[in-house]
């Protein structure tokens, strides 16, 4: 049996790394922030409130125009829970290859490893992430609008498998845009393909049933309606919950698998 001094001293040893890791991380967030968002509060408010203005602009638009929401009666709701989940992918997954191009100098020094910087991105845009879903929530409240799901439960499980596909594509993105930088502005045209045809404005489960079976494979079809699921729990719709939440880790295994055996190989 081992010693109390000897127990202590392996706990040391364990400890040791771990704390300068968790020293690099640190260090890394806050450049992280501090390089995107100029080092004030009001820079990160911008960011924070980006996508926020976005949910809003595209609410007041069909609101303006008298547009019916296709489901409920409350016209900012739907089309929120639409906007919110496919807003938080594609934000993260945008970030997440961003803060590669953005931070590669970093990764000279010995301490500190590409997944690393991934890694802190990823963090950040969680963090902001939330905090643009608590101010979409409290706007709504100001406005007279309850914001609360009728299952809390489904909303919010519909939104954290939207942040999975986001770090899920991201990863990707870093290994693509790598061999092809070209690839972060193809992303965003490719991201607008997406938001307009996922259901942020419509319910695709109206579509005819051929056309909906095919854009059941995007997933980010199937996270809206995860989301929507939520708040309209009589919504005739079936989400492939095992499809949808392994799409998004399988993507960020291939993406750790390629950032490791391959983008190390040609840096």
């Amino acid at each position: 049996m081992s010693s109390p001094d000897e127990s202590l001293a392996v706990v040391r040893t364990v400890r040791k790394p771990l704390e300068s890791y968790l020293h690099v991380l640190h260090a890394l967030l806050l450049r992280d922030m501090r390089s995107r968002f100029g080092g004030s509060y009001f820079g990160y408010a911008v960011v924070v409130l980006w996508p926020v203005l976005h949910v809003f602009m595209l609410v007041l638009i069909f609101v303006l125009r008298g547009v019916p929401a296709p489901i409920g009666d409350n016209r900012s709701l739907f089309f929120a829970s639409g906007a919110v989940p496919v807003l938080a992918f594609q934000y993260i997954s945008r970030e997440v290859m961003k803060a590669v191009m953005a931070n590669k100098p970093l990764t000279y020094y010995p301490q500190v490893k590409l997944f690393d910087v991934i890694l802190a991105r990823i963090l950040v845009e969680i963090v902001t992430g939330f905090l643009g879903l608590l101010t979409i929530f409290a706007v709504l409240i100001v406005a007279g609008i309850d914001p609360v799901p009728q299952d809390p439960f489904t909303a919010m499980c519909g939104y954290v498998t939207a942040i999975i596909l986001g770090i899920g594509i991201g990863t990707i993105n870093v290994s693509i845009v790598a061999f092809f930088p070209a690839w972060i502005i193809g992303f965003i045209l490719f991201t607008i393909i997406i938001y307009t045809t996922s259901g942020v404005m419509f319910l695709p489960n109206l579509l005819p049933e051929q056309v909906y079976y095919y854009l059941k494979f995007n997933p980010a079809v199937q996270v809206i309606e995860w989301v929507r699921l939520g708040y309209y729990p009589d919504l005739p719709v079936t989400i492939d919950y095992i499809y949808t939440i392994m799409f998004g880790m399988t993507c960020f295994v291939l993406g750790l698998l390629m950032e490791k055996h391959v983008i190390r190989k040609i840096a």
